[in-house]
């Protein structure tokens, strides 16, 4: 089991700056991929950006050059850096841990945290 718990989330005006972390917990060794997602209200729930253990990394295009997203720190901790933040980037974010046990994936996911922006 893995256990994801996400903090940082809040209210900024247009072009500011947020972090969201997202602690992780329980059976670390087994996941090989992170990643963060957004939904917006009346809409799916859509990428924002990935990364494997090996460090490549994936971001939508909407949000190319503006975000950045790391791997774990020493505190088991992966982050998303959100610069240059737009009113449309307003929306719930949710972190996610992919994990690999005895030849089965699976999808962990963060509580969510709201993001505001004000244009």
């Amino acid at each position: 089991q893995v256990q994801l718990v996400e903090s940082g989330g809040g209210f900024v005006q247009s072009g500011g700056s947020l972090r969201l972390s997202c602690a992780v917990s329980g059976s670390i060794f087994s996941i090989y991929a992170m990643g963060w997602y957004r939904q917006a209200p009346g809409k799916q729930r859509e990428l924002v950006a990935d990364i494997t253990s090996g460090g490549s990394t994936n971001y939508a295009d909407s949000v190319k050059g503006r975000f950045t997203i790391s791997t774990f720190n020493a505190e088991n901790t992966f982050f998303l850096q959100m610069n240059s933040l737009k009113a449309e980037d307003t929306a719930v974010y949710y972190c996610k841990a992919r994990s690999m046990n005895r030849g089965y994936e699976h999808d962990y996911w963060g509580q969510g945290a709201q993001v505001t922006v004000s244009s």
